[in-house]
């Protein structure tokens, strides 16, 4: 068949866990040693070393890209696209308003006053890719949680290619990017980082990139802070005796064609449905034109389990921790109590993969790789920085006092311990006289 399926047991189980596994250290690569030595000459010699590498490997200086540039790309775009960008921006932004957090306050007891301060970020980088590939809808999904979170300044940096993609430069322009730099590759990022030229430091770097672009984020962070560092994409289904072939094999492809590391997983308790997912894979994949593309991710990294229960499919699905998990089973929601790792969740056969990528308004910057077992995906709060808020009256502090120097002196702070006493000390010094 062309999806293989295995009946489930502990050794089919473990071989998909293992495979994802290779699949995202082969998409690693040994590459850091080349991404540290330049970010470390752009931390050393600055825009000069940030113009040295971007004329070798984009074959032109940096350069900001002027708001009128982003006019001309808007209005050159299609009508019927430009509706669509606004309409996702409008879904984006509706959704993360939903869950932006807030400033509070919380008073304990009589003069105890504490709280938190929640405020956007003073300045993020968004990375976007050029090359083959343009992906606007990457920039609206980056971009507008950013706006929303209250991020004071947001600069995008692509590749300065020969025709920089309209498409992104207008859902820039949608999105309300302030600032849009034509530099690319790992020299953006330590630009980004450490701040080169008219290229300011950044408090954030997000947005995707190749293997390289991911290793110098992750060279970065410490500096700065970065969104996470993202695998091949991934898509795991759960389908039962209803589900409809079409749809699930048409689910399944729609992540196998994004590279030849992508991985395509249906878990089911149907050996009958298996097959004719994996006949309704081949007849459709046929047709694509990244035919050769998902061939390849699904022979490598596609794979389906049979199982007895749907309980054991959700178990394993937990172990993968799988960037998108489609439920689509006669009742779908009834499944939800028994998933606690994905980056999103789509319930029913009317809710597929795609839906998320575009419109629906979750981000689709997801934890890749198993990361979701203990990553979120981007939204507002990858964009917020909060701060404790501490207030106490006199009174309120005395309750409190002896219990500190205790504490203080127990850890040989002795220091910390007269910070508490001294505000006391007339009070000791009378109750000793």
């Amino acid at each position: 068949m062309f999806l293989k399926t295995v009946l489930a047991d502990g050794t089919a189980e473990q071989a998909v866990l293992r495979e994802m596994k290779a699949r995202a250290a082969g998409a690693r690569g040994d590459i850091e040693q080349t991404v540290r030595a330049i970010m470390d000459d752009v931390q050393t010699r600055g825009f000069d070393a940030v113009c040295e590498y971007a004329e070798k490997f984009d074959k032109q200086k940096p350069y900001l890209v002027g708001r009128e540039l982003l006019e001309r790309a808007y209005d050159s775009c299609e009508p019927g696209l430009i509706a669509a960008l606004e309409k996702a921006a409008a879904n984006i932004r509706d959704y993360h308003e939903q869950m932006l957090a807030k400033s509070w306050q919380w008073q304990r007891a009589p003069g105890e006053t504490l709280g938190q301060t929640v405020r956007g970020l003073s300045r993020v980088g968004l990375y976007v890719p050029g090359g083959t590939a343009a992906y606007p809808s990457s920039v609206l999904m980056n971009a507008i949680p950013a706006k929303v979170a209250g991020v004071g300044e947001l600069i995008m940096v692509t590749p300065p290619t020969e025709n920089m993609s309209k498409e992104v430069l207008a859902a820039a322009k949608i999105a309300g990017v302030d600032t849009v730099i034509a530099v690319g590759g790992v020299q953006a990022v330590a630009a980004l980082t450490f701040g080169a030229g008219f290229i300011p430091q950044v408090d954030k770097i997000v947005g995707p990139g190749n293997a390289f672009v991911a290793a110098a984020k992750k060279l970065a962070y410490g500096t700065v802070d970065i969104d996470m560092i993202a695998g091949p994409s991934e898509v795991l289904v759960i389908a039962d005796h209803t589900a409809d072939p079409t749809y699930v094999a048409a689910d399944l492809l729609s992540q196998a064609e994004h590279d030849r590391l992508a991985s395509a997983v249906l878990l089911t308790d149907s050996m009958a449905q298996a097959q004719a997912i994996s006949c309704e894979m081949e007849r459709q994949g046929k047709q694509m034109p990244r035919w050769d593309i998902i061939r390849e991710s699904v022979q490598n990294y596609g794979c389906a389990i049979v199982f007895e229960e749907l309980t054991d499919a959700c178990r394993v699905a937990d172990q993968v921790a799988p960037e998108h998990l489609e439920i689509v089973t006669a009742e779908p929601r009834e499944w939800l109590p028994y998933l606690h790792n994905a980056g999103a969740i789509f319930l029913g056969g009317y809710a597929p993969e795609p839906l998320g990528d575009y419109m629906a308004g979750p981000c689709h910057v997801l934890p890749t790789s198993g990361t979701a077992r203990f990553f979120s995906p981007l939204s507002t709060d990858t964009f917020l920085k909060k701060t404790s808020v501490i207030e106490y009256t006199r009174d309120a502090l005395a309750g409190y006092a002896n219990d500190i120097i205790a504490l203080a002196e127990a850890e040989h702070l002795n220091a910390h311990a007269n910070s508490i006493a001294v505000r006391f000390q007339e009070e000791t010094e009378d109750a000793e006289s």
